[in-house]
């Protein structure tokens, strides 16, 4: 996989991704860089390269003269995601119900990183992986964020149960968000673009929170949904000290 940008590049170094090599602007090799200091503080292979093959190298087309060649991205289990929670509030996991966009996940994933999520949750089958689109769209915060990657979201949700995690779907037809107590343990399900969260699922949530929405659009993009639902737990967090 690759990763491409220059803050992308960085943190991924900082955050000991394991990288096969970055690839630079050749331009930039005189630069005083913090890429490059990075990387050769830390032994990394850098080759510098003209812009036109960094072009042909990239997959995202936003390269800013940057690319780390990095082996796939590596899951983690839901267990790993509830070890040392962030916050001493308790876990605060979000699970992802057949999210497809790839732009919708790595801005979901920068806005779980931003709000002190302990992890995400995301389906093997019909929805989208962890890959370059994903990981530039997420500004680097990939690198700072467990994701595990399930069979069974139902499995998940049993084992945050185990743990002492409250379960709430974001769907329409629930409870005001604004008016239920979201503090302690939690875990919120997003659901698709198109379709929301499956009926099955919901209904294996302990309860459903709701956004009012005050316009004649009947739903939210997901990853704006998402930031808003992940928002009023942090806010509710603070106001609870």
């Amino acid at each position: 996989m690759k990763i491409e940008g220059k803050n992308q590049v960085l943190e991924a170094i900082k955050n000991d991704v394991t990288i096969n090599k970055i690839l630079i602007d050749k331009n930039f090799a005189t630069r005083r860089d913090d890429v490059i200091n990075l990387a050769r503080k830390n032994k990394l292979k850098i080759e510098f390269l003209p812009k036109k093959l960094l072009d042909a190298q990239s997959v995202t087309g936003h390269h800013q003269g940057y690319i780390a060649e990095t082996v796939d991205f590596e899951y983690c289990s839901v267990e790993d995601i509830l070890q040392n929670p962030k916050s001493t509030d308790g876990a605060f996991v979000v699970l992802l119900d057949g999210i497809e966009d790839p732009h919708n996940l790595g801005a979901i994933i920068r806005t779980c990183e931003c709000g002190g999520v302990d992890g995400i949750i995301i389906p093997k089958m019909r929805a989208c992986q962890v890959n370059e689109t994903v990981v530039r769209t997420s500004a680097g915060a990939i690198a700072n964020m467990k994701i595990a990657r399930v069979a069974n979201l139902k499995t998940a949700i049993d084992t945050l149960k185990e743990n002492g995690l409250w379960i709430y779907a974001c769907e329409l037809g629930g409870e005001n968000i604004f008016k239920q107590n979201l503090t302690g343990n939690i875990a919120v399900v997003i659901g698709s673009e198109g379709n929301g969260i499956k009926q099955s699922l919901r209904d294996y949530c302990d309860g459903v929170l709701t956004l009012p929405l005050k316009g004649s659009v009947n739903s939210l993009n997901a990853s704006v949904s998402a930031g808003i639902v992940i928002y009023e737990v942090v806010r509710q967090r603070q106001n609870d000290k």
